[in-house]
């Protein structure tokens, strides 16, 4: 791992793919990734770790099957591991994504939208 600052800003500028969350940091277990995306996701869950949504610019919600949670620029939310989701933007959202290590995006729903979860950029 290079010994500097990773500049957000030019790493969301290297790609314009929706839903293929980008690989730009790893701390122990854990990656950050980058993400764009507009339009809806499939539901899913992620049976064995939590998952961090942090906006960076844009907005999203976020459904349950009981409620939808709204997360702008500049806020975060944890979505607990087990609980099923699906995300969604009316507008492009970039975010950045905290999870596990080998976190497949669409848990274990396999969709079009199911992306390699091993992708730096």
């Amino acid at each position: 791992m290079e010994r500097k600052p990773i500049n957000l800003a030019e790493k969301l500028s290297r790609f314009s793919e929706h839903w293929t969350p980008k690989i730009i940091a790893q701390m122990n277990d854990y990656h950050f990734k980058l993400v764009k995306f507009q339009g809806e996701f499939v539901w899913h869950r992620h049976a064995d770790t939590d998952e961090v949504f942090i906006v960076l610019d844009g907005a999203m919600t976020i459904h349950f099957p009981d409620r939808d949670v709204t997360v702008a620029a500049g806020e975060m939310f944890v979505i607990p591991r087990g609980l099923e989701h699906k995300t969604s933007a009316e507008a492009e959202c970039r975010a950045m994504l905290v999870e596990r290590a080998g976190t497949v995006n669409t848990g274990e729903v396999v969709s079009a939208q199911t992306a390699p979860s091993d992708a730096w950029i």
